[in-house]
């Protein structure tokens, strides 16, 4: 990643309220450790996906969303084993046309400014979390994939023991 990357771009289905209320845009693949470097997460809006979770309803191919990044972390989708959560402390509803350039891969680093967003002025709000309404719990294969990135080591050098 170059000094200048410090932006996570993804091409979502979802709506900013699904989002929001998931705590953060996932599930995608993507290098944890680089997108822990970036400070901003900007959604942008696949509106020909028709996949049943498709509910965002924003113009194709603009930027829709951009939060702070917090932290990476596994999805919690069921099934998706692998797939990491990208979480943020605060965010902005913006409306920028044009911001997808039709990359294959949904997800791209870049900058700010080559999407031609521009903060000055932008209203942020803090993401306020509904810890009971967030679930906590986590498949062997999630907490696996989180710790292997944690301690640096492929996921096959993690072993868990769950005692009953």
């Amino acid at each position: 990643m170059s000094e200048t990357e410090n932006t996570v771009v993804v091409f979502t289905a979802k709506s900013s309220e699904k989002i929001l209320s998931e705590g953060g845009s996932q599930a995608w693949k993507l290098d944890p450790s680089r997108a822990r470097k970036c400070e901003w997460l900007v959604c942008t809006q696949n509106a020909h996906n028709y996949e049943e979770y498709a509910d965002g309803s924003e113009p194709h191919g603009s930027a829709f969303l951009v939060g702070r990044i917090s932290r990476i972390t596994p999805a919690t989708e069921v099934g998706v084993e692998g797939r990491w959560k990208i979480e943020f402390s605060e965010f902005a509803r913006i409306s920028q046309a044009d911001a997808w350039t039709g990359d294959r891969n949904p997800v791209r680093y870049t900058t700010l400014a080559s999407l031609g967003i521009n903060l000055d002025g932008v209203e942020f709000h803090k993401l306020e979390r509904n810890e009971t309404a967030v679930s906590t719990a986590l498949t062997i294969a999630q907490a696996k994939a989180g710790l292997a990135e944690t301690y640096g080591v492929g996921v096959d050098s993690i072993e868990i023991v769950i005692r009953g």
